[in-house]
């Protein structure tokens, strides 16, 4: 607190509105003198900010060139209905806009700003393509609707006398020339800046109100009149050459009251009401006009909601009493044949001539600036590296003219398409696709419940969100299904690129919270009183000191998991007392990096503590939430081996650091370079002595956790083991890896036989070992330890082999014959050796502890000789042909007596001395049954 305290009090003084003050709590103080020359650029408001840019790029082709095509072809009533259909799904995306703009400060970029910063990068990106794209091709189509409204006043007809005002060549290059004049027009207009076109709006929107409101007079002063219709410049032509304009008549309404689809005369090709659709539709693309402004408007929360909303009322009262005037006094065949008929009828025809190339150009002039600053956005976020860095280069005032050029140059690309009707498909998908990824990012925000999520606008809910995602899906495929996969497949495409080729953000990303929050539902709902042994699972909790001398046994324990919890712990010695925050805080990227880089699936918990002992304590207590917790502790084991650096010089391929070297960075928002102390040499001291490492598993044991000791996983290499026909041991493995299983407790052979319940976890694990998929070929097998000459021999034998039946375990079941090693066990020190009758017997005399002292260490552990011990060690590896990629031994509960702990450990160190990588496991709950 006393480091953030004099940062706020810096950001209040220099934000000229106190609410900047919080817009980007999570970067440098340094950025507050720019945020303040960044807000004095902003100085667009509702009206000319928002509602003229919006109503100017909806009042464009469909008003004054298709409203006649849509009734025409529709009729009123399937074009009420197309109306109706449009602008729910707009209203509804509206709707989730208004609540993103709403929920903070928003930069330049608009919608894609909007989805970037709630979905995270990868959909922000591949949207903003989408939309810039969307952008690009409206642009192109609203340059092609005045070269065609051009054309229909001044090109020469291909036919027929021309008049004296049509004087401009007809075809399809001269009609791409004048369509290039005009977007240049439009590119310096653009290339001086968005307030040069602000100020010329207004000029537009005043023409354009006036040409509105002459259409509508004169429909009620303009009488009856015989309407020349223009020469189709295609192939199929009929023998009708005028129509009438009725003026309001009841016959002609009904006649237009129901659809005639036909083929339309600019393009040849036949209408339906979804490609009728596409073109109505592009008439509502223009609800992003304003959000398009936002990095120069000077309080985009305020106004965009306002005028966006106000932008589309009006439109939708003007299309639908257009509608029904158009309907009720113009026959079909004008509707049809002429789409600039409002010229003809009007009071005076200039006048809709000069709408037509002043809102069309306005339209054209907006799509472009829109795309050219979804471009500077996407470029300055830099989520696909120096392909967009020539887009970040902005003239003195901050005008990104780069963005401007580059986008420019496309929409003269989408020029050569020639025809209106020809690209308004694939334009329309892109707007509904960018519509719909807008409402699931509300969608998602509201989902995730986010404590930040509260947008001051509340005229929404997840029912709009979602109905609004299915409006715009479905028309996008009932418009045409190929585009629409086309252009989910490449939204894909790019969204895959992003996530595992752009940087990581700093935005934050909605599925992390959509996780945490179902995540959270289901732990709530996951009841430990409910837990049944048929549903077990290992999860595990392995300690690691440093993972530069592990890597083996954590990939392999990553295998052991099967599908369950696991987590790797770190202690670091030490107390928080003295320091001045948390060590372990700076140390979590690292361990992450470390779970990438390894590609495991695995949880890192880190503590700190005064000894290892307590920090193990600490993390099998707090470790997991409710049913999902660790139950099997996994150490390495103790010995003298020197420790060997398997990361020295390894690189993470995903970022491009090494585990070598520490960031000198400081700032919290830099990606630190994973880093891990060099290994411990053989001289120095370890942080864990004899009696502590014993007593670790004794707490384990004693805390019902299962515990499990691992050697010589350092020569575990685990794509020598699971390859095919590679070498394992100098031997070539033909049907997969050998896994050995001693399900008997060595130290103590006369402890009652192999089925208890360490010994059936023991199997438990190396079944579970052989169900994942890249051990799915490894062969189990099992040794049962007998004396030769046995009458139970046989008996024992097959008792084994049908519990394994029973428990749907597939295992190699092998006889061992070890009457000389356990006949050691009985050389006393100094003295001769009992039978094993006579030592079961003298068990059996103490009262009450036959059941404890069956999983203790043998209360006879002063007979358990290192003769014996190593006898037993050198049977385990007499057995080994071929060499096993890892065994599974039986290991015996800690003793009572802490003074025994030296002991203890001396002699598992002899039994699993040279036996390659192995497992020594103790099981204290049950975790297998029969029941089905």
């Amino acid at each position: 607190m006393t480091e953030k305290a004099p940062l706020l009090h810096y950001r209040l003084s220099t934000c000229p509105d106190p609410k900047d003050a919080f817009k980007h709590s999570g970067t440098k103080a340094g950025r507050g003198g720019r945020q303040s020359k960044d807000q004095s650029t902003r100085k667009l408001g509702v009206v000319f900010g928002v509602v003229i840019p919006t109503l100017l790029s909806m009042f464009s082709v469909v008003v004054f060139l298709r409203i006649g095509f849509v009734v025409g072809q529709a009729g009123l009533y399937q074009s009420i209905a197309m109306f109706l259909v449009a602008y729910f799904i707009i209203t509804m995306t509206v709707l989730s806009v208004c609540a993103i703009s709403t929920n903070g400060a928003i930069d330049a970029g608009g919608a894609y700003y909007m989805i970037s910063r709630a979905l995270g990068p990868e959909f922000g990106g591949s949207i903003g393509i989408m939309f810039f794209f969307a952008n690009v091709g409206g642009s192109a189509l609203y340059i092609l609707g005045l070269v065609e409204a051009v054309m229909s006043s001044f090109g020469i007809p291909e036919e027929g006398a021309a008049g004296l005002h049509q004087v401009l060549p007809s075809g399809y290059w001269w009609s791409l020339l004048y369509g290039t004049a005009l977007l240049f027009l439009c590119f310096i207009v653009c290339l001086v800046g968005a307030h040069i076109y602000a100020k010329a709006t207004f000029i537009i929107v005043v023409i354009v109100a006036a040409v509105l409101a002459s259409i509508f007079i004169s429909f009620f002063i303009v009488r009856p009149a015989v309407v020349t219709l223009p020469d189709a410049p295609v192939c199929n032509r009929t023998s009708l050459s005028t129509a009438n304009y009725t003026g309001f008549h009841l016959h002609t309404l009904e006649d237009n009251l129901l659809p005639d689809y036909t083929v339309d005369y600019t393009t040849g090709a036949m209408m339906s009401f979804a490609t009728v659709f596409a073109v109505m539709f592009n008439g509502c693309t223009g609800i992003m006009a304003g959000s398009n402004m936002s990095g120069d408007l000077k309080n985009p929360s305020y106004s965009i909601p306002r005028g966006t909303l106000a932008a589309v009322i009006i439109t939708f009262i003007t299309y639908n009493l257009l509608s029904l005037l158009v309907a009720w006094s113009c026959e079909r065949p004008l509707l049809q044949k002429d789409y600039s008929f409002l010229g003809d009828i009007n009071i005076w025809p200039p006048l809709v001539t000069v709408g037509i190339y002043a809102s069309t150009m306005s339209a054209s002039m907006s799509n472009l600036i829109g795309a050219s600053r979804i471009l500077y956005a996407l470029s300055k976020d830099n989520l696909f590296g120096g392909v967009l860095a020539l887009a970040r280069k902005t003239s003195r005032s901050g005008n990104p003219w780069a963005s401007v050029l580059v986008s420019w140059l496309l929409v003269q690309v989408v020029l050569f398409a020639g025809k209106l009707n020809t690209i308004a498909g694939i334009v329309t998908i892109f707007f509904l696709l960018v519509y719909a990824a807008v409402n699931l990012a509300c969608l998602a925000l509201e989902w995730a419940s986010a404590p930040n999520f509260r947008p001051s606008f509340r005229c929404f809910t997840w029912h709009t969100c979602t109905l609004g995602i299915l409006g715009c899906m479905v028309m996008m495929f009932l418009i045409n299904a190929i585009y629409a996969f086309a252009s989910i497949a490449f939204m894909l495409l790019l969204l895959m690129l992003i996530h595992y080729l752009g940087p990581i953000s700093n935005w934050g990303y909605i599925s992390q919270a959509l996780i945490f929050h179902q995540v959270r539902k289901y732990l709530l709902r996951l009841d430990v009183r409910k837990d049944h042994v048929k549903f077990w699972r290992p999860q595990l909790l392995l300690m690691v000191a440093n993972p530069r001398n592990c890597t083996g046994l954590i990939t392999f324990i990553n295998d052991l998991k099967k599908s369950g919890l696991y987590v790797l712990g770190h202690v670091k010695l030490g107390v928080l007392d003295g320091l001045p925050s948390d060590p372990l805080q700076s140390c979590y990227d690292s361990w992450l990096s470390l779970v990438d880089h390894l590609n495991i699936k695995a949880f890192v918990n880190l503590t700190l503590a005064d000894s290892v002992r307590h920090g193990v304590q600490n993390l099998l207590f707090i470790t997991g939430f409710g049913g999902m917790r660790p139950n099997t502790l996994v150490l390495g084991f103790y010995d003298d081996c020197t420790p060997q650096d398997d990361l020295q010089g390894k690189v993470l391929q995903s970022r491009g650091h090494g585990f070598d070297a520490v960031s000198p960075t400081t700032d919290p928002n830099e990606q630190r370079t994973p880093f891990f102390p060099n290994v411990r040499g053989a001289d120095d001291p370890k942080d864990i002595q004899e009696e502590e490492y014993v007593s670790v598993i004794a707490d384990a044991v004693k805390m019902g956790k299962n515990v499990t000791l691992a050697r010589y996983f350092n020569q575990f290499n685990r794509e020598v083991v699971l390859g095919s026909g590679k070498k394992i041991g100098g031997n070539r493995s033909k049907m997969g890896p050998l896994v050995e299983v001693w399900p008997l407790n060595l130290l103590r052979p006369d402890s009652g036989g192999y089925v208890d319940t360490c010994s059936l976890f023991l199997l438990q694990l190396a079944c579970v070992l052989r169900e994942t998929r890249a051990w799915s070929q490894a062969r189990l097998r099992l040794f049962l330890c007998v004396e030769d000459g046995c009458s139970l021999k046989e008996e024992e034998e097959m008792k084994l082999r049908v519990m394994l039946k029973e428990l749907r375990m597939s295992a190699q079941v092998q006889l061992v014959v070890w009457d000389q090693v356990v006949a050691l066990h009985w050389q006393r020190r100094g003295s001769g050796g009992g039978g094993v009758v006579e030592s079961a017997q003298n068990e059996e005399t103490k009262d009450g502890r036959e059941e404890e002292e069956a999983n203790k260490f043998p209360s006879n552990a002063a007979q358990l000789t290192d003769e014996y011990i190593c006898a037993v060690n050198n049977l385990i590896r007499r057995q080994g042909s071929p060499q096993p990629a890892v065994r599974f031994l039986y290991l015996p509960r800690p003793p009572a007596d802490t003074s025994r702990y030296r002991g203890y450990l001396h002699h598992l160190d002899l039994l699993s001395q040279n036996l390659g990588p192995t497992l020594l496991i103790h099981g204290v709950t049950p975790v297998v049954t029969t029941d089905l």
